[in-house]
């Protein structure tokens, strides 16, 4: 299995002098997805949790519906090489066999389509792709939570970050109920995959549609976030940093109550502030 952290020797200076010490990295290693048979992407990682981070990304891009709709996953331990002839991890490829029942994958979409702000992609039509593949009605889900519970959302998940404290190179996605009780937490050097091991646990735990639950994350909230969440029926996103004017505006449309800059006793809530049971 591959290393979710390694070791390094660094030259440590402090203002006062230089030494040497040992260091700890965090794992970045790609994860290929097949479905099928078939390459549909590759995406850095950190290692662990794979099977929720493929079932996460399969969800948000239309392409499962349910946990009965995975009939199969596994690590590609039976070809150790690819077509380059070179010899590969095999606890770097996941193949999924899907339910005759699932939905026909559109694989036009990659993952980087909705992470980039420099693929040149149209908001509006973006948003419409989203609309199209969303499975469970977010806007109407009735679930209200108090500042309180808000605030303390980015500490609670700060908490379970423990790679984070040896290495302070990943970001951290938290599954809450509404009283604030922390459902899972997970960690990656990618912001969406954090996200994916999170709603992929969900998923996998046959808990979705996610109503009445909050999503924290350790970062700032693109579109792609406010598309995980709207696809897992998650109808509050909390970020420690800010949103961008794609993700309010997907937030809008959904029906995702969006809260940025969550910090100590502060933050912004930018769509659905019905949500928040003011005093």
């Amino acid at each position: 299995m591959a290393k979710v952290n390694t070791r390094t020797t660094v030259l440590r200076l402090d203002g006062t002098g230089a030494v040497g010490a040992r260091d700890s990295l965090a794992a970045e290693e790609p994860l290929e997805i097949r479905v099928g048979g078939r390459q549909v992407a590759v995406t850095m990682r950190t290692p662990g949790d794979d099977f929720d981070l493929v079932a996460g990304f399969l969800l948000s891009e239309g392409a499962v519906r349910g946990r009965e709709q995975l009939a199969r996953m596994r690590y590609c331990t039976d070809n150790r090489h690819g077509d380059d002839g070179h010899e590969h991890d095999p606890y770097n490829i996941v193949e999924v066999d899907l339910s005759p029942d699932a939905p026909e994958p559109s694989w036009s979409l990659h993952r980087n389509t909705f992470t980039s702000s420099a693929c040149g992609i149209c908001g509006k039509s973006s948003i419409e792709s989203v609309r199209a593949t969303a499975c469970w009605s977010v806007a109407d889900d009735p679930v209200t939570i108090t500042p309180e519970v808000l605030y303390s959302l980015p500490d609670r998940l700060r908490e379970r970050q423990k790679m984070f404290d040896s290495t302070g190179g990943l970001h951290g996605a938290g599954l809450f109920e509404a009283d604030g009780t922390i459902l899972i937490a997970r960690e990656d050097v990618g912001r969406h995959n954090a996200v994916d091991k999170v709603v992929g646990w969900a998923l996998r735990e046959g808990r979705l549609p996610l109503r009445g639950a909050l999503l924290a994350v350790s970062g700032r909230a693109s579109f792609e976030l406010v598309q995980k969440a709207a696809a897992a029926g998650i109808p509050v996103l909390a970020a420690v940093s800010a949103p961008s004017s794609l993700a309010v505006d997907l937030a809008e449309t959904a029906g995702v109550t969006l809260a940025g800059f969550v910090r100590g006793q502060r933050a912004n809530v930018y769509t659905r502030p019905d949500r928040i049971a003011l005093p």
